[in-house]
């Protein structure tokens, strides 16, 4: 696993300030990239899904496919998390759901956990125990722990969506499609953080992550590029409706000017100095192009 760890009070005065007395374990703020990838399924790349640890806690932004093998290795509970938290409901953000929700029973989990989301998370999630009806009622049996694997599902608006031992989590609306997509505001006692979730440039985006310690956004390519085997899809289109290209992504950080801006959900289709050079067009800021498993 690669740590990668960034001297923030060489930067910032008031960081400077906050670093000389060492935060308590309880306090400390850990980023996981467990998943930096798209819909591509690339075989070294999970789907996105990105931990966000305050002390001991764990909470979990998306999970994308192979969330709960990632969690392992990063040495993170496999019997579930604190809180779930959902951008949206495409495909590629929620395909280890059924996977954290059952997995996470399988080894111990006896108890909900809180997963908020846009609409639709509450219908998903009653139709996903529907699937697994032949599953659930054999374990239930052999286990002898009856409803232990459900969730607590929160349909949410934007505004403060958890608020509880410090850590505050801010709910608010991004411009992916026709979707109802959110993006994230974490707040803890040492670091504030902005998760994008998938989104095209957004004022809102900007307004929230403004001088955040850590902004985790989204990137396409630059330029003329096909997501997928779809060719009479307009491409152009579809992207600058639903995402935000490198050169773009400089031009949000710019404005927003995050102390440390983490590159992710990367369909690796440009390269990562290309994707480096373009966000440099405007941005001068700390870039790092993420990786599954670091941590910052």
């Amino acid at each position: 696993m690669r740590i990668v760890t960034f001297a923030l009070a060489a930067c910032c005065p008031l960081l400077a300030a906050q670093s000389q007395s060492a935060p308590s374990s309880a306090d400390s703020t850990v980023i996981i990239t467990l998943g930096t990838g798209t819909p591509r399924p690339l075989p070294d790349v999970m789907g996105p899904a990105t931990a966000v640890m305050v002390g001991r806690r764990v909470f979990l932004f998306d999970a994308g496919t192979g969330v709960e093998r990632r969690l392992a290795a990063a040495h993170l509970p496999v019997n579930g998390v604190d809180a779930l938290f959902l951008t949206h409901l495409h495909s590629d953000h929620i395909l280890g759901l059924g996977d954290l929700v059952f997995t996470s029973w399988i080894f111990g989990r006896d108890r909900p956990f809180p997963v908020y989301g846009p609409t639709g998370t509450k219908a998903m999630l009653e139709h996903l125990y529907q699937a697994f009806a032949v599953d659930i009622e054999a374990r239930e049996i052999d286990y002898g722990v009856a409803g232990g694997y459900r969730v607590n599902a929160r349909e949410i608006a934007p505004g403060v969506v958890y608020d509880s031992g410090g850590v505050r989590v801010t709910a608010f609306r991004v411009e992916h499609g026709r979707l109802e997509a959110f993006g994230y505001r974490i707040d803890t006692p040492t670091r504030s953080i902005v998760i994008s979730g998938d989104t095209r440039p957004s004022e809102t985006l900007i307004r929230m992550a403004t001088g955040v310690d850590v902004l985790i956004h989204e990137v396409i390519p630059s330029g003329q590029v096909q997501l997928g085997n779809r060719p009479k899809v307009d491409w152009a289109k579809y992207i600058a409706e639903h995402h935000t290209t490198s050169t773009q992504l400089g031009e949000v950080a710019a404005r927003a000017k995050p102390k440390l801006l983490i590159v992710s959900h990367n369909t690796r289709r440009e390269s990562s100095e290309q994707v480096l050079a373009n966000i440099r067009r405007a941005y001068n800021g700390r870039v790092v192009i993420a990786e599954d498993l670091q941590r910052f």
